[in-house]
């Protein structure tokens, strides 16, 4: 075998090649392998921290509802309320802009008010949970068709029939 071993201090065996020959069945040295990991790893990191930054502004609006109704307050300070009567429809919007930004909004929407919010909010899954008990027939279906979408799209979840 044209090859020496070298070993490394933290006890990890290393073959490599004697100098100025390639490793045998590569035609090429593959030790530009670890430059090319090292950036994809860095990228890999930046985009994972970019999507935890954008979480923590999701996670920053608190939904809370009540008997008479429901809210969000955003880390701005503002605060969208609607009564449970007065909502007409409830409904999913997504966009194209996720990863990074908040790609699905929740949206309860009245004949003059809308609460919209995005998902990953403080509240949201234990609101999913509510929301079919304050609306008969809400949709499971359209959930789980707008939490695989990754356009921009409307899904409807729920909606006041005409005679109500």
């Amino acid at each position: 075998m044209h090859a020496q071993s070298i070993e490394f201090a933290d006890g990890q065996l290393l073959v490599a090649p004697q100098p100025g020959r390639k490793p045998p069945g590569h035609p090429l040295s593959i030790y530009w392998l670890e430059p090319m990991l090292s950036s994809i790893v860095a990228w890999w990191k930046e985009r994972q921290r970019t999507r935890r930054e954008a979480l923590m502004l999701e996670r920053q609006v608190h939904v809370t509802w009540d008997e008479t109704g429901v809210s969000a307050r955003f880390p701005t300070g503002e605060v969208q309320a609607i009564d449970w009567m007065a909502v007409n429809v409830v409904a999913i919007e997504t966009n194209d802009s996720g990863p990074v930004g908040a790609d699905v909004w929740w949206l309860l929407e009245g004949s003059e008010l809308l609460l919209a919010y995005p998902q990953g909010a403080t509240g949201d899954e234990a609101m999913l949970e509510e929301l079919p008990h304050r609306f008969p027939g809400f949709s499971q279906e359209a959930v789980i068709a707008a939490m695989g979408c990754t356009d921009n799209a409307r899904f409807v979840c729920w909606e006041r029939s005409n005679g109500l």
